[in-house]
């Protein structure tokens, strides 16, 4: 059997996850792709949305994911539309999520067509969503739910799958896919996106002895973001913003963030660390996404019940309800998203507030290159929005020590559970001097051998003959 992989996307940046890997012993091919994921933050890397993936749609097997989040799914409904009906592998909560994303994915962008059209700003006439809510239908009843670590044998026996925990968001998971051939078996490792360690919501990464080839991701593969008391940081934050007697407003990824953020909020109010203010939370899918946490009580370390309820909090779902909080002056806190500022409600409340003095945005998290966050954490003094220029005269925070993604010191300590050094690794899911920095020093300081930061639509042959 020969075996080849192709980088369709997460190669030198940190979106559009999709790893194509071929598995091919001249009686028949079989085409695995390992997480389906958009391109988002630059135009340039936005545009392969729109391009034709380089193989047939229909001729795909399995589709695994790691995760939910959109740069590691949000393509699926545009695989299903251009002909995919194979099946779709990833761990129960990950199943949960899809539904609350990728509807939500096929929303704003059967939305933000219609408003192209209307304003007729779209190069594109008309212009068309990627994707609808009736596509993501026809996908979800090909998702199928798998343990942790519980070997999945696959493709008459050809390839066996298994989860483990990666810690970054609610069932996320590394992806073990071990490849039977005729004379010799292999086996690949797909670290995902991985958590922090000793977070308090998240288990931590499991480990992982053995691989022959490692595709790692290097979000962080050039710094450390580490906090030692993430607690204190939020409560410095908390009670500088309120002391300036207007409102704090946070980016905060549905997924994830909004939850940590809800935690430490909740012991902070309690242990009086911070006042009892208001505490809105402005993101329909965020409630959603939360609601889902006491039904996979194993999961996550918090357990059952109503984990992120507290006095004070409010759950915002209502368009009006929200579009109203524009009007509040006084102390109060917002969680919003989208993360990055590209989208949802988030917007509404930026354009709103980034010109007011008495007003705090906190940025936590991974801005990725190209998005208003990161342009905002930059320190530009202006952003363009809805047609206008607005200007950013609020003070700016960003926290990296609630990031849910491993920094340096935890990739490496990740990577220290290797018992030898994978024959094969692929440095992903990085921009390039992040990327590069890793593959540096598995390179130069811990002696690794064949370590290569992908390119876009590069391919490799891993194996010939096994």
């Amino acid at each position: 059997m020969d075996v080849s992989l192709q980088f369709l996307g997460a190669a030198h940046c940190v979106t559009g996850s999709k790893y194509l890997l071929t598995l091919d012993d001249h009686a028949a091919k079989h085409q695995i792709m390992v997480d389906c994921g958009l391109f988002q933050g630059l135009k340039e890397l936005r545009l392969r949305n729109r391009e034709p993936l380089p193989l047939t749609p229909a001729d795909v097997d399995i589709v695994v994911l790691t995760h939910a989040h959109i740069d590691h799914t949000g393509y699926l409904p545009k695989l299903v539309r251009d002909g995919f009906r194979g099946r779709i592998f990833c761990t129960e909560p990950t199943a949960d999520l899809l539904s609350i994303m990728l509807l939500d994915s096929a929303k704003l962008q059967e939305e933000e067509a219609a408003f192209a059209n209307k304003k007729g700003y779209s190069k594109h006439h008309p212009a068309e969503a990627l994707y609808t809510k009736q596509d993501v239908e026809r996908m979800l009843p090909l998702v199928e739910s798998v343990a942790y670590d519980a070997p999945l044998i696959l493709l008459d026996g050809a390839l066996t799958l298994t989860f483990r925990e990666a810690g970054h968001i609610l069932g996320s998971a590394s992806v073990e896919l071990a490849v039977q051939g005729e004379h010799q078996r292999k086996q690949l490792v797909f670290s995902g996106d991985l958590g922090r360690y000793d977070n308090p919501v998240m288990h931590d990464p499991a480990p992982v002895a053995h691989a022959d080839v490692l595709l790692v991701e290097s979000t962080y593969g050039d710094r450390n973001v580490r906090v030692d008391d993430p607690e204190a940081e939020v409560a410095r934050v908390v009670n500088a913003a309120l002391d300036r007697g207007g409102v704090l407003l946070i980016a905060a990824f549905a997924v994830g963030r909004t939850q940590t953020l809800l935690y430490y909020l909740k012991k902070l109010i309690k242990e009086g660390r911070v006042p009892q203010v208001p505490v809105y939370v402005d993101s329909p899918m965020g409630i959603r996404v939360s609601d889902l946490y006491p039904r996979h009580p194993t999961a996550h370390r918090l357990g059952h019940g109503n984990v992120f309820d507290f006095p004070g909090v409010r759950f915002v779902t209502e368009s009006r309800e929200s579009k109203g909080l524009n009007q509040l002056t006084g102390r109060a806190i917002i969680i919003s998203s989208s993360g990055m500022c590209t989208g949802g409600r988030i917007v509404h409340h930026l354009f709103h507030r980034l010109s007011r003095p008495a007003d705090m945005l906190l940025l936590i998290g991974y801005q990725a290159e190209g998005t208003r966050g990161r342009r905002l954490q930059e320190g530009e003094t202006e952003i363009k929005m809805f047609g206008e220029q607005v200007p950013v005269r609020c003070h700016v925070e960003h926290l990296t020590g609630l990031s849910a993604h491993a920094d340096r010191s935890e990739l490496l300590r990740w990577l220290g559970n290797f018992k030898e050094a994978p024959k094969h690794t692929f440095i992903v899911h990085g921009e390039p001097t992040a990327a590069e920095a890793l593959a540096h020093t598995l390179r130069q300081d811990q002696h690794w051998p064949n370590v290569t930061v992908p390119d876009y639509l590069d391919k490799a042959v891993l194996f010939e003959g096994i």
